[in-house]
């Protein structure tokens, strides 16, 4: 007869074990003590008795208990959440976070019946958790290759060569002002910073820190698409909103307004990221999102940003000339600043004096004057100008166009010897001049300044797992494509998704341009009253590809897809 007080210690999967014959109630016993002397898991200790292998116990577990069961190995581990559960907690309990599903969390586990480490997962994310069996050394691996990927970020850092440039003396007093908010806890220091240098290592453009009714997420933009990388727990949305407004020399006591700020983060004596903080109050939380604003995108060359060589010849005469306006248009995060910033960076020598009135200044670019404008004190885009013309300007360059005193300002400083750039919100080139003749700029003046205006849209880049494809040939016409183009010695590639690029078969992202000089035979439309759709016909006649026939040369050169033209272009 077997030991009673043997029987009563039996529980979870060790009974399940004894009452299938896979072990005895002696046996199940005598593990279960060792694994506790030895700190392991019974699991664990199972093991190393070599009577079962992991793949084996995990079916056990996963059949008796009907819980799904996974192939670690299948698992990219770039692909978990981060953040969700503390290291102890990893290490010591043998779980880890596989992905979430509203606000249910699915947790690897060898031992699905070990309920002690399900509510300490529970209590920890305040999440519902639901346990998927594992081989139980593919879960120590991977635990490993987690946490050493952990180790390697806080070393990196932590090192000399990080020196985090953040708080100066005005944030330092702010949060002395405000003392009931530690935002000076040591891990959601470390957390956010973590989450800052992967998002700069993944080329993200933004990150976003959301909070909801009962979860709260981070995401970031890359090649303008969102996707989330974590949903920490909802304890520290208002430290990581606290410590992101002292950064920002925000008001940390103030949650009812938007707010907006700026910080910079010193990787090393030659690179520095400047990140833009914009506050919006939600009905959960501050919403927060940092624009990264890498100075090197700006010192990529022009050759970098995808103009078609006869497009580059065009953009480069009109901006080397003494006097004038070159336009560029697009919708929000097109890459209109980064195409004048190139510019500037082009006309940037010593004996040229070049000014920018920006909302606000991107990137910070030695040897160029660049002023912040700021409505509440009244240094508008108008009274810079203004400012600009009495310090002696070669170029000057405006964030954007928004107004017709701005527009009038700008277009007297383009006919009287300097240069000016600009940007405008339009849906293409031809479409600029009729938004100026809106503003109320006499056609006269748009015909004498304007130079020349580029158009332009971000697409998606083909990563390099791509492959070729066969399209319709009707699909290729209905898109644009001439009967000329579609002369069978190319063929247009497909995403396939890679390791490289996350399985989204995309990586980084290129320009598409419209590039219109402004021509006698135009000007004389816009003296004569012409409309958006002469000038178009205009352009036309003279060669300007507009943004789906640019596009569409990147999709002949292999560079992008057919869908991806389709979906930031029209027609």
């Amino acid at each position: 007869m077997a030991d009673a007080s043997i029987s009563n210690n039996l529980t979870g999967l060790a009974r399940a074990m004894v009452n299938n014959g896979w072990l005895s109630e002696a046996e199940a016993d005598g593990v279960g003590k060792r694994a506790s002397q030895a700190g392991e898991s019974f699991v664990t200790e199972l093991i190393k008795g070599k009577r079962y292998k992991a793949d084996q116990i995990a079916e056990f577990a996963a059949t008796s208990f009907g819980f799904p069961y996974l192939d670690l190995s299948a698992m990219d581990p770039d692909s978990l959440p981060q953040g969700l559960l503390d290291d102890k907690l990893v290490q010591k309990r043998r779980v880890i976070a596989l992905y979430q599903r509203g606000n249910k969390l699915y947790v690897a586990t060898s031992d699905p019946t070990h309920l002690q480490a399900l509510d300490e997962v529970k209590f920890q994310t305040n999440q519902s958790v639901e346990p998927v069996v594992v081989e139980d050394d593919k879960l120590a691996k991977l635990i490993k290759l987690v946490s050493d990927a952990a180790d390697n970020t806080m070393a990196v850092m932590n090192a000399e060569d990080l020196n985090l440039d953040f708080v100066d003396e005005e944030a330092s007093a702010a949060q002395q002002d405000a003392p009931g908010i530690e935002i000076d806890d040591a891990p959601v220091v470390r957390y956010l910073q973590k989450i800052m240098l992967d998002a700069i290592n993944a080329g993200a453009s933004d990150i976003h820190f959301e909070p909801y009714e009962k979860y709260y997420r981070i995401r970031y933009r890359r090649d303008g698409i969102l996707a989330e990388v974590a949903q920490p727990p909802m304890a520290i949305k208002d430290k990581v909103a606290s410590r992101i407004k002292v950064l920002s020399r925000l008001d940390i006591s103030e949650k009812r307004v938007p707010q907006d700020g700026r910080m910079k983060m010193v990787l090393s004596k030659s690179r520095a990221i400047d990140f833009r903080v914009s506050t919006l109050p939600t009905l959960y939380g501050e919403k927060i999102v940092m624009r990264i604003l890498d100075p090197t995108s700006a010192q990529l060359g022009i050759e970098a940003l995808g103009y078609e060589p006869f497009q580059k010849e065009l953009l480069l005469n009109a901006v080397q000339r003494p006097y004038g306006m070159v336009l560029v248009t697009g919708p929000t995060g097109s890459g209109k600043t980064v195409s004048l910033y190139t510019c500037l960076n082009i006309l940037n020598k010593p004996d040229v004096n070049i000014s920018t009135a920006e909302d606000p200044a991107e990137i910070q670019l030695p040897g160029i004057n660049q002023v912040n404008v700021n409505d509440k004190a009244g240094l508008t885009f108008s009274a810079a100008l203004k400012s600009f013309l009495r310090q002696d300007p070669d170029i000057i360059m405006v964030g954007e166009i928004r107004d017709l005193e701005t527009a009038d300002i700008a277009i007297k400083a383009a006919q009287t010897g300097h240069m000016v750039m600009s940007t405008l919100h339009t849906n293409d080139a031809p479409g600029t001049l009729t938004r100026l003749l809106n503003m109320g700029v006499a056609p006269f003046n748009v015909a004498s300044s304007v130079i020349l205006i580029t158009a332009q849209r971000l697409a998606r880049k083909l990563c390099s797992c791509k492959q070729p494809t066969d399209l319709p040939r009707e699909a290729m016409l209905d898109a644009g494509f001439t009967e000329d183009q579609l002369d069978g010695s190319w063929r247009p590639y497909k995403p396939v998704g890679c390791d490289i690029c996350g399985g989204t078969g995309y990586k980084g992202r290129l320009g598409i341009y419209q590039v219109m000089p402004i021509t006698d035979a135009m000007t004389r439309i816009i003296l004569k009253g012409g409309d958006e759709s002469d000038i178009a016909d205009q352009a036309r006649l003279e060669g300007v590809l507009d943004l789906r026939q640019a596009g569409l040369l990147k999709v002949k050169a292999g560079l992008t897809s057919l869908e991806e033209v389709e979906a930031v272009t029209n027609l």
